[in-house]
């Protein structure tokens, strides 16, 4: 199932095969960095079953047009009000505006749902939170040791 797409980029509901991919992504120190210690298989493995072939998904495969497999977006409840939304993108991806487009895609699904959007981020993921506020959202404060950013649905 397609959760949502542009041009550039189409987010999907995870399949088993795409383990693979998901590991070479998830064990990679540079796109860890602000996030756990790289993962070794089981623990992808884990992060598969449990996080994108869950009903419904915490996170959804990113694909280029090309189809090739980029990464991955969050995308699932916050709270009672809020969607989640983030994502985590193969290195070949980076600074080329895949973030920022996904961030688009995500708010606007939020949007339509009725919900706001959150993005929370370390501290030093400036990169993260340029983007959020690119994309109108609000820095709320701290929680769990990550930067929380909010787009309120009304605004």
């Amino acid at each position: 199932m397609i959760l949502t797409e542009s041009a550039r980029v189409r987010l999907r509901t995870m399949r088993s095969g795409d383990l693979d991919e998901l590991y070479a992504l998830l064990s990679d120190e540079a796109v860890m960095r602000w996030l756990e210690p790289p993962f070794t298989r089981a623990q992808t493995e884990r992060f598969l079953q449990q996080a994108g072939l869950c009903e419904p998904p915490l996170v959804y495969a990113a694909e280029s047009a090309a189809g090739e497999f980029i990464g991955y977006a969050i995308y699932h409840d916050y709270d009672a009000h809020s969607r989640e939304l983030g994502w985590v993108l193969k290195p070949d991806f980076w600074h080329q505006g895949y973030a920022d487009e996904m961030t688009g895609l995500l708010a606007a699904l939020a949007r339509r749902e009725g919900k706001d959007a959150v993005i929370e981020c370390a501290p030093e993921q400036a990169v993260s939170a340029h983007i959020a506020r690119r994309h109108g959202f609000s820095y709320e404060g701290r929680a769990d040791g990550c930067d929380v950013y909010r787009l309120r649905c009304e605004e």
